[in-house]
């Protein structure tokens, strides 16, 4: 048995969708309102568990049978400071007493590149802090330290595209946008994910993984103006500025696209080696331009844009 945290996000559905094509029994631990789990489209043979993941009684009925744990609760595109530590320091350390208990065989996390218990930047300090629990935990773990995941469903990428919609003049990027991502295809994503489960090699590792390419953030914009015919006068704007701007429409627009952790992510370049994706799992990753335009061509961002203002936010990634 297989439990999956955060199972109503991109990495989350997209993971248990293909754990259970290839036959594999999965759990899922779903946030509950009024003691019910909250809506998702998940396959019809996955086991829920309605609880907290703060809720010891709810992760020891979860854990009951289970040898690997994917852990993807998270808070990093939508929660405030205090979120993150609630839920993504404060949750893991929950989830990994009750996986000590359980005696779970191994436990999966996708962090961030550039993740480090010491930075100055909110998102990559406490992504950090959740890569040194799970290392002192005395589980077996593999944490994969990932560029930006993009897709359908993707909260950067596609929150770009809706930004583009909020203002039909301009978009404000941060300085130059000359900040190094490295975006990874949520599908590519998920079959690194697959394949460590049967790779001994990863085994108490950190992994750090990306696409075929590097783009800066204005490349980025620029390329998703394009393929959604959205054409913007980009406007540089001091990173601070652009902060200050942000917190702001956060408070009075609390599920506005862009959040602090946007920021923490464009502060530094944010890569891993090139080729590492087929060096280690033999997985050729897709370029990031070719995706795209798969699937947002046509779409319509304004409409999203209001949905995503409106609607509640999953603890997921």
């Amino acid at each position: 048995m297989i439990l999956v945290t955060g199972a109503t996000g991109q990495i989350g559905r997209a993971l248990v969708e293909r754990l259970t094509r290839e036959g594999q029994a999965v759990r899922v631990l779903l946030p509950a309102r009024g003691g019910k789990p909250i809506r998702a489209r998940l396959p019809a043979e996955v086991s829920i568990v309605a609880g907290s993941i703060h809720d010891a009684e709810c992760l020891h009925q979860a854990m009951i049978g289970v040898h690997t744990i994917f852990h993807l609760a998270s808070a990093q595109w939508w929660g405030r400071r205090r979120d993150l530590e609630r839920i993504d320091l404060q949750g893991t350390r929950s989830l990994i007493t009750a996986a000590r208990s359980a005696r779970i065989g191994r436990l999966v996390i996708i962090s961030h590149l550039g993740a480090a218990p010491s930075s100055a930047f909110t998102l990559m300090r406490i992504k950090g802090q959740v890569e040194e629990i799970t290392r002192a935990s005395g589980l077996a773990y593999t944490i994969f330290r990932s560029g930006i995941v993009f897709g359908p469903e993707d909260s950067f990428v596609n929150g770009i595209a809706r930004l583009l919609r909020a203002n039909p003049f301009m978009y404000l990027q941060p300085g130059q946008g000359e900040g190094l991502l490295h975006p990874i295809y949520i599908n590519d994503l998920i079959e690194v994910l697959i394949a460590s489960m049967e790779n001994l090699n990863t085994v108490d590792q950190t992994l750090e993984i990306g696409g075929p390419e590097y783009v800066t953030y204005n490349e980025m914009v620029r390329t998703v103006m394009r393929v959604t015919d959205a054409q913007r006068m980009l406007v540089s704007v001091p990173p601070y500025v652009l902060r200050s701007l942000t917190s702001l429409m956060n408070r009075f627009v609390p599920r506005w696209p862009m959040t602090p952790q946007w920021l923490d992510i464009l502060a530094s370049n944010r890569t891993a080696p090139l080729g590492n994706m087929f060096d280690l799992f033999g997985v050729r990753p897709a370029r990031f331009e070719d995706t795209i335009v798969t699937y947002m061509r046509g779409r319509r961002y304004l409409p999203e844009l209001l949905r995503t203002t409106l609607r509640r936010h999953s603890h997921s990634i």
